[in-house]
């Protein structure tokens, strides 16, 4: 029998220290940024021109503001939540302690009494202080200036809601698990350094190109206006410490050292030595966290040099020209003109019965596969000038990167090959290096289209698409760009062989049905149903960021409905202006909305509430008419566009052939908008967005109704004056076309002038209605050539008492509805204009009665709060209950 005593000690869980930083993000206030002023002004002698040295003025800067705006802690939070304490609840529980220490010291009923009352207090204390802290915190949150706060919230919630939120410890190339400190910060170093110096085989360039050597002028003051003002505030600081938010705080100061320290840099073509260094964080993708494959790296870089790489951009820009069919990162050009293309010229060969063959083309790795040579060649051969050659060279120069883990950063390494992630510059360089590597082999748009490394090429032939796709691969991959057999993929429209396929080299490349193309989703058949069904999954990703927010029952409705209005509703919207939606796919998308709305509001479908209160209650219109919005948008932007444009190309584009004897699969996007029922029927359908608003008061700026009465004025300048519908604009009325002058027919009164006039009083001439009317004789002499003639009798806003509205005669009305057909018995009218001021009258129907104001920019917005509300609890009412309600309800409304 061995008997021993033993002294074991705790063991203590070590708090993680994280990098500590400077409270950068206090210049957002106005007194923080005049404090700042004031002290850098002080270390600066009481000079107000900064020092010409960057090391000297960077140290400034840096000192001076961790004196004014402070520095973290470099700790993690805790999960106890101290934030919210105030002075009272700290000089309380330092009571507490105390009194603590004395019962310890003194075990009498005296000090357990007194201990346990001052822990009574401190309870009391903390309570009050977390309630008022909370109600300060939602009340901000309700206004403009706490958006932010709004949004970090949800984020912080988000990341504390994971079970996991870093990982300490990885598996090497074999698999074997690291625990070490440093054995993790190693094998982070080598997945990066391997990863980011890998370089494909291609043939080196025996020709050479001639340089332009020309004087380049010195970079002015606007020119760093400008740069400075494209830069967003609120991002990660680079290694430097400084971010942009510093030279937007000293203002015109700043302007002047930038310009110097720029002009410098332009003249000596060598850049400070601090901009070099790189700090890459990791985030986690999909799969095993233990992987660093599953991980993915964003490069920080100093803030200052992003401002000089905007500046050489902007000339850049103004030199080379990039051709059309490369659409990314590219002015007046969006991923949306790209679907919209591609999806009309699929259904032009299917309602012309005609092949189409199309193969999607993915690059490996393609911004960190770029060989250095073959940028600057590429940059020479576009006719840059030989001196931003070398200043892009030194930018890549010497470079040092450096990676952040969950246990610090590791050391220091360089990186020879591919474009910066994460550079201003980097989007526009690998433009030039793809427009010269597809010179000989890209087609005209549409059959070759570009965005960014995604192509997407397009021919009448399996054999010639095949052909266009080995020439492509040849001139890639000659010069170091590799295609991505896994991820290049077929599709084939109207296919009559169906065990036909394309190679590539010696490989069958993938035959789909459907791909997901810059994120939406396009099928061979012409259907959109697994495009709902991808922007519903898309929506409840984003529904799934934000629940911290959405479900907290503190918040308001008002704010959880701009919450969903600005993170999940614009993700289920995404590319559906280029589709057309069945009323199932349509219903689709607005169950899925309802169930996102009911979890914040707090109600089940067993509550048996309308889908109409739902909305209001959380201020959000439906997804739908949201849908036609935008789809009508679309088409008046297309319509605008001159003629060159891809989206005009396509639609005016006409196929050899017959058209399909069947009913059509799917209709045409925008053409049928084009006749006058169809105009008018979505014009009727569009006007039920506002069917819930009986009256929009004076100065109403919500901008769905300013959308809606501009897009009737519209539609009457089409239907009564003549004017072409293509020179139409929804915002400006007559909009004048390259090549085309905008007329007013002679002895026809404009819209906008009618709603003037109308302003005035009774007697002047009315703003006119979207009823038919039969044409007024006029003499020969009088009338204007290609002039639609004026109505005999304008219908006024309002009908006069002599001749009552429902006495005048019913006239059959392309755009009004018919009973038992969507938006039936509602008739759109003109705007009614009073004396006191613009008052216009939409749809009467039975709903409830709501008031609109200012809007945020998105969907119906409503008074803070309106008329129905969501009842907490199903009550059942007994006999007459219903009718002492509904009379409550009335008095209420009047």
């Amino acid at each position: 029998m061995v008997v021993c005593r033993m002294t074991l000690m705790v063991w203590k869980k070590k708090r993680s220290e994280i990098e500590k930083k400077t409270k950068w993000w206090k210049l957002e206030k106005e007194e923080c940024c005049e404090k700042f002023r004031q002290k850098l002004r002080q270390a600066l002698g009481g000079q107000v021109v900064l020092p010409d040295d960057w090391e000297t003025t960077a140290e400034v800067i840096r000192e001076t503001g961790r004196k004014v705006l402070g520095v973290s802690s470099g700790r993690r939070k805790e999960d106890k939540e101290t934030w919210w304490w105030n002075e009272e609840v700290q000089d309380s529980i330092q009571r507490k302690r105390l009194a603590k220490k004395k019962w310890d010291m003194d075990r009498t009923e005296e000090n357990r009494q007194e201990y346990k009352e001052l822990q009574r207090r401190v309870k009391k204390e903390m309570s009050k202080a977390k309630q008022k802290a909370y109600d300060e915190l939602y009340t901000r949150l309700d206004t403009r200036e706490g958006e932010k706060d709004l949004y970090r919230l949800a984020r912080q919630r988000d990341r504390d809601g994971k079970d996991v939120q870093q990982v300490r410890v990885i598996k090497d190339r074999d698999g074997r698990v690291l625990t070490s400190e440093e054995s993790v910060q190693r094998r982070w170093k080598e997945y990066f350094e391997e990863l980011m110096n890998e370089e494909n085989e291609r043939k080196k360039r025996v020709e050479g190109v001639n340089s332009v050597e020309q004087k380049v002028d010195k970079i002015r003051k606007d020119e760093v206006r400008k740069a400075l003002k494209r830069m967003k505030s609120g991002k990660a600081v680079g290694p430097d410490d400084i971010p942009v938010e510093v030279w937007k705080c000293l203002g015109e100061a700043a302007v002047e050292f930038l310009t110097s320290l720029f002009n410098r840099v332009l003249e000596s073509e060598r850049m400070p030595e601090e901009w070099r260094s790189v700090l890459v964080p990791i985030f986690k993708n999909k799969g095993d966290v233990q992987s660093c494959s599953n991980y993915r790296g964003i490069k920080l870089m100093s803030h200052t040099m992003k401002v000089w790489e905007r500046v050489v951009e902007a000339r850049l820009r103004k030199v080379v020209e990039i051709c059309e069919q490369q659409y990314g990162f590219m002015p007046r050009k969006s991923t949306t003109d790209v679907i919209f293309a591609l999806r009309i010229l699929m259904e032009k060969y299917r309602d012309g019965q005609r092949e189409l063959h199309c193969v999607f083309v993915d690059l490996e790795k393609a911004y960190d596969r770029v060989p250095r040579e073959e940028l600057w060649y590429c940059m020479r051969k576009s006719g840059v000038a030989e001196k931003y050659v070398r200043v892009v060279q030194d930018m890549y120069e010497r470079s040092r990167t450096v990676v952040r883990c969950a246990v610090g950063q590791t050391e220091e390494f360089n990186v020879e090959v591919g474009l910066h992630q994460g550079s201003a510059l980097s989007p526009f360089l690998f433009a030039i290096v793809m427009d010269q590597l597809s010179e000989e082999v890209r087609q005209e748009s549409p059959w070759t289209m570009m965005f960014a490394n995604d192509i997407v090429i397009c021919s009448e032939s399996r054999e010639q698409v095949e052909e266009n796709l080995e020439r492509w691969r040849f001139a890639l991959e000659r010069r170091g760009m590799k295609v991505s057999r896994s991820k290049t993929e077929y599709m084939c429209v109207n296919e009559r062989e169906k065990s036909g396929t394309v190679r590539l080299q010696d490989e069958e490349v993938k035959k789909v049905q459907e791909f997901k193309y810059l994120g939406s989703t396009v099928q061979s058949n012409g259907e959109c149903g697994k495009e709902v069904t991808k922007r519903v999954q898309a929506g409840w990703n984003g529904w799934r960021k934000v629940p911290g927010v959405l479900c907290d029952r503190k918040i308001s409705a008002r704010i959880k409905g701009k919450v969903y209005r600005t993170v999940v509703r614009p993700a289920m919207l995404y590319g559906l202006e280029t589709v057309s939606l069945r009323k199932r796919q349509e219903s689709e998308l607005e169950v899925a909305e309802l169930k996102m709305l009911r979890f914040p509001l707090g109600v089940t479908r067993l509550d048996r509430i309308r889908n109409e209160y739902i909305r209001g209650t959380a201020y959000v219109g439906r997804l739908g008419d949201k849908v036609r919005e935008n789809r009508l948008r679309w088409f008046g932007h297309v319509q605008r566009r001159e003629s060159e444009y891809i989206g005009r190309r396509m639609l005016d584009m006409e196929l050899p052939g017959r058209s399909s004897p069947v009913k059509k699969v799917m209709l045409s996007n925008v053409p049928p908008f084009t006749s006058d029922e169809a105009i008018g029927k979505e014009l009727s359908r569009y006007g039920q967005m506002v069917s819930p608003i009986k009256k929009i008061p004076l100065g109403c700026k919500s901008p769905l109704v300013k959308h809606l009465v501009s897009f009737r004025r519209m539609v009457v300048m089409v239907y009564k004056e003549g004017v072409d519908w293509t020179s139409c604009s929804s915002d400006r009325g007559v909009s004048e076309r390259p090549g085309q002058e905008a007329a007013e027919p002679a002895g026809v009164v404009s819209p906008a002038a009618a709603v003037r006039t109308a302003a005035k009083g009774p007697g002047a001439h009315a703003a006119p209605d979207l009823t038919e009317s039969e044409p007024q004789a006029q003499p020969a002499a009088q009338k204007p050539t290609g002039a639609t003639p004026a109505p005999e009798k304008p219908c006024t806003a309002e009908p006069s008492a002599a001749e009552p509205r429902s006495a005048q005669p019913d006239q059959k009305k392309p755009w009004s509805t018919e009973k038992g057909s969507v938006g039936s018995g509602a008739v759109l009218e003109p705007p009614a204009l009073t004396e006191a001021g613009t008052e216009v009258q939409v749809n009467r129907m039975e709903t409830p009665d709501t008031t609109p104001v200012q809007g945020d920019g998105g969907d119906m917005d409503m008074i803070d709060e309106p008329v129905f509300r969501v009842p907490n609890k199903r009550k059942k009412q007994g006999k007459g209950q219903g009718k002492k309600q509904a009379k409550k309800e009335t008095k209420v409304e009047e």
